[in-house]
Parts: structure tokens; C-alpha cells; sequence
């Protein structure tokens, strides 16, 4: 190994490196082969420590002269030649070393801090829909409830289901805490903790994967719990044939049109809630009467579907107030469209005397009532953007849109009969869509 001299300060301050090489490495007689020094063609002077580790050749940086003494840089030299003899990488070392003293910084820190660090970190990838919901877990309750124009006086916001388990610091979220909040919140919203539970174990586990809290976190704090909570229930509810004609009825008489207009919309096409809530006026093709949805079974980038626009559904959108770019528009949303239809049709369903029904109840009814015009089972599962299940309808089942509106309209004629509702003509021109006798 050339460049072998013996360090002395004097001889280190008059060492260059030549204007042809981008670095020259000095090596130490005393300590040959593992502890050298580098000169960049920019004259900077660095202590080095090289060695093979595991097969590779490994060189780190020691110090830098004169801030570092010829000895000193030699008694860590030597410490580094020791540990990669025995097969030990002093980086890992070092690492762990960063790391335990970050988490002495980081304890005492309240679990509510950390979850917006993890929230800023993941939420990238996750639709808006989940970030709210995140949102909603730690939301800081005392305000009144409001609902369209008038506050629900009666009504005071809860705090979120898992900031009270968040405002402590993470070392103190253990297991047994963990149990005794389960434990709580189960006999009152089973399902909402078992929501809060799983994303609260996401939680943990991110933080369990970060350097300045990994000695601090309990990662099997939520190790196991989903099997103490009870089995989740499949809901069953669904408007009956006969249930129709009362059913449109008192929707129909509730004083909000645009939630009226939705709540039809919601049964003749059996999309989503927030397919529709999200729908905007540029989305719809009156000339070809089609709709461009949002589709949360879409696994492609742009993660939309096209459904037929039926007459009635047309007729029911066409009488709505333009007031900004949402179909299903609210002048009092922050977001601009409707948020919240379920008390409007709990109302409705019960002055009408029926049993309760979901908003999802009505995705549900859909595709029950398509079964009575015998619409194939694919045809009405495209409609509704369910994911393909079977090979040949995921890569040999291309449907075009006049297809699907020949069951789709089918679907609709047969449960506006049942409702009593005249079967509409759409007339398309300049005028708006109306209802032709």
C-alpha cells in the first residue's frame, strides 16, 4: 500500500494532494492498512478508518485535522478495527446510538403529536374519505351540532373515539390501556371501535418502524384484540316490492329537494353514497345521457366508471339549482355538496311508517330489485361498480354503455311502477329535461 509515512502534525499540515487526482489517501506506518488520511484536490484533510467487512471493503470518516488530534484519531481507529474483526458494522452501532438518544428527546411526547406526524407521512396515498375518518378519531369535541340552517341544540359533539387514548404520552399506551378503552367503547359502538381499533394498530405499527420511536412504542399493544370484539353483523336491510309506492312517496315530501333528488337517485342507481355526493355537473353527458362516477372498486389511475343516465334519474338532476360545480349541491357544506342525508330519510321513513334503512340500504335495494326484471347479475354489478369476482368477467366481459342502459332503464321502469310513478320521455334540446305525459 503506496503513501505509507509516519503522522506527525507538522507533516499533515504540509501534505497536498496533486492536481491530478481528485484525492489521495496518506497511510500511517504505525497503524498500516486501517488508518489513513485524505486529501481532496481542494485541500481538505479528513482522519479515515478502512477495512473489509463481510467481503467489502468499508471506510469511514474519523475526524478531520487539527480539530482532532494524531492520537485520537489512531484510539478510534483502532476501536473501529476491533469491532469489524468481530464482524460488527460501527455504523449500526452508531445508529442505534442516534436513535436511543432521540428517544430520550422524544419521551414524554403526547401520542396526538405523533399521530399528525404519521398522518402527514401516510395520507399521501389515501383518498379523502380516509383521511377524514383519521380525522374524526381525534377530533376535539364541545361544539354544537349543525345541520343545514338550524343547531341541533340537544346535540354537543363528542370528542373523537381515540383522543382520550392519544392525549398521553406513547411510551404510556399499553396494552391494559388499550383493553380498558376497548372494553369501553364496544357496548355502546362496536363497530366504530372496531374501525378506531384498526386504525389505531396501523398507528402503532408505523411507529414501531420509526428510529426516534421504536424504543418507545408498545407494539403489541393492539396485538390480538379484533377477536374480543364482537363478530361483525352482515346488514340485511332492503326496501320490499311493496314498500315502494310509500317508500318515494315520503321522500318525495321532504322539503330539501336536492336530498330528495338524491335519495331517489341513490335507489335507481345503486351507487355509492359518496359516488353521488361527489358528482359534479361536468361529469354528466346529457347528449349521450351517461354519468362519469367515481368508483371505489376502479383499481386504475383514474379510478371512474360510466353509468347510463335513465330518464327519471335524468328528469330528477335536471330541476336541480346549479349553485356550483356539485350536482348534489349544499349552500352550507363546507365542502359544497350534501353531507349528511341519513336524518332527512330517517325522518321520511319513519312518518311513512316503514322500518329503518341505511343509506347503504339503498345501494342494496338496487340490486335486489334488478333480480325482478331478471337483469344478469353482471350487468346490474357493473352498474353498481362491484369488483369483477370471476376470471372471465374481469378480462373477457366488455359492456358498452348502450348495453347497460337497455337493463338499466328496464330496472328503472320496473320500480317506478311499483312506486306508482308514470314511466317519464325524456325530451333533449335546448329546453331543460321534463317529465312528457
Amino acid at each position: 500500500m503506496g503513501n505509507q509515512i509516519s503522522f506527525t502534525a507538522d507533516r499533515i499540515a504540509k501534505l497536498e494532494c496533486p492536481k491530478d487526482k481528485a484525492q489521495v489517501i496518506y497511510w500511517d506506518v504505525k497503524n498500516p492498512g486501517y488508518f489513513g488520511l485524505r486529501v481532496t484536490k481542494n485541500q481538505a484533510k479528513a482522519f479515515i478508518f478502512q477495512n473489509r467487512l463481510h467481503g467489502q471493503t468499508l471506510r469511514l470518516t474519523i475526524g478531520n485535522p487539527p480539530a482532532m488530534s494524531i492520537g485520537e484519531a489512531q484510539t478510534e481507529a483502532k476501536r473501529l478495527k476491533v469491532l469489524t474483526d468481530l464482524g460488527t458494522d460501527p455504523r449500526v452501532i452508531e445508529a442505534e446510538k442516534t436513535a436511543k438518544v432521540n428517544a430520550e428527546r422524544q419521551k414524554g411526547k403526547l401520542a396526538l403529536i405523533i399521530w399528525d406526524e404519521y398522518i402527514k407521512d401516510r395520507s399521501k396515498s389515501w383518498g379523502k374519505r380516509h383521511k377524514d375518518c383519521h380525522d374524526v378519531m381525534v377530533r376535539i369535541g364541545g361544539k354544537e351540532i349543525k345541520r343545514g340552517l338550524k343547531k341541533n341544540m340537544e346535540k354537543i359533539q363528542e370528542d373523537g373515539i381515540l383522543r382520550a387514548l392519544l392525549s398521553q404520552p406513547l411510551e404510556e399506551i399499553t396494552r391494559d390501556k388499550v383493553i380498558q378503552w376497548l372494553d369501553k367503547e364496544v357496548k355502546t359502538r362496536p363497530t366504530y371501535a372496531r374501525l378506531a381499533l384498526a386504525l389505531l394498530r396501523a398507528f402503532i405499527a408505523w411507529a414501531g418502524d420509526q428510529a426516534e420511536y421504536k424504543s418507545l412504542v408498545n407494539v403489541d399493544a393492539c396485538a390480538r384484540l379484533t377477536r374480543e370484539l364482537p363478530a361483525p353483523t352482515a346488514k340485511n336491510d332492503c326496501l320490499q316490492t311493496e314498500q315502494l309506492q310509500t317508500w318515494f312517496a315520503s321522500v318525495k315530501k321532504i322539503g330539501n329537494p336536492v336530498i330528495s333528488a338524491y335519495l331517489q337517485t341513490l335507489l335507481l342507481t345503486g351507487a355509492r353514497r359518496n359516488e353521488l355526493t361527489e358528482l359534479k355537473w361536468k361529469d354528466l353527458d346529457t347528449q349521450w345521457h351517461v354519468a362519469t362516477i367515481k368508483d371505489k372498486a376502479n383499481k386504475s389511475a383514474n379510478k371512474t366508471r360510466q353509468i347510463p343516465l335513465t330518464p327519471y334519474v335524468e328528469f330528477l338532476i335536471s330541476n336541480l339549482p346549479r349553485r356550483n360545480e356539485y350536482v348534489f349541491s349544499s349552500p352550507y357544506s363546507k365542502s359544497g355538496s350534501i353531507t349528511e342525508p341519513r336524518i332527512a330519510h330517517n325522518q321520511a321513513l319513519q312518518a311513512a311508517g316503514l322500518p329503518m334503512l341505511t343509506i347503504h340500504g339503498l345501494r342494496r335495494s338496487f340490486g335486489t330489485l334488478a333480480e325482478w326484471v331478471e337483469c344478469p347479475t353482471g350487468i346490474s354489478a357493473q352498474i353498481m361498480g362491484h369488483t369483477p369476482s370471476a376470471t372471465a368477467e374481469k378480462h373477457y366481459r366488455v359492456r358498452p354503455i348502450d348495453l347497460l342502459r337497455k337493463w338499466h332503464i328496464q330496472i328503472e321502469n320496473y320500480i317506478l311502477t311499483q312506486a306508482g310513478i308514470p314511466i317519464p320521455k325524456i325530451e333533449t334540446g335546448d329546453k331543460k329535461l321534463k317529465v312528457v305525459n
